[in-house]
């Protein structure tokens, strides 16, 4: 399923993989505390589990396609049909909604679900559906921006004109969304 959702022009990197600013997971993980071991389905070369290893947690990690990190078996997020752990993990975004919907369907109730997106994420009538069913319980939005580089290339990237938040749901969560900044 995956491969036939990927629609990328030429300035798009193959898979869409742009690494995550270690700054954001250190920052989330200020702000918020998850399950023992997390799973992160789109690990690419580890920018996330790394940093989450280097607070002790467990990851299981994986991806579509093996950058160096996690689990040399290729996964296809899409093909998972259960979900228990907690996931952090910054998704493609040529199909991040269907990626977030696939991960609060799956998930079972009370797994905690951190994922970056642009801030823009909020907007759309479709996710507007989305977020009716699927409350957002936190949104950190990042000030200072992040520096999300293609490919992993942060030395050819120095900064970014993108705002990121982290979107934190919690599964059966029904209440409102609570804005935080990160400075």
């Amino acid at each position: 399923m995956f491969d036939t959702l990927m629609k990328l022009d030429k300035d798009r990197e193959v898979l869409d993989f742009y690494a995550t600013d270690k700054r954001a997971t250190k920052e989330l993980l200020i702000r918020e505390n998850f399950r023992e071991t997390i799973y992160e389905p789109a690990c690419g070369q580890g920018h996330i589990g790394k940093v989450l290893e280097e607070h002790g947690y467990r990851v299981k990690a994986e991806d579509i396609c093996y950058r160096g990190y996690g689990s040399k078996r290729e996964v296809d997020f899409f093909t998972v049909k259960e979900n228990t752990l907690d996931i952090v993990t910054n998704p493609p975004y040529f199909c991040a909604d269907k990626f977030l919907k696939h991960a609060l369907e799956i998930s079972v109730p009370k797994v905690k679900i951190a994922m970056l997106f642009r801030l823009a994420f909020l907007e759309g009538q479709k996710r507007y559906e989305l977020f009716k069913k699927y409350p957002i319980k936190k949104v950190y939005v990042f000030s200072k921006r992040l520096n999300c580089a293609k490919n992993a290339e942060f030395e050819k990237y120095k900064s970014n004109a993108i705002a990121f938040a982290w979107f934190i749901w919690e599964v059966g969560y029904t209440g409102i969304t609570q804005l935080q900044w990160i400075l």
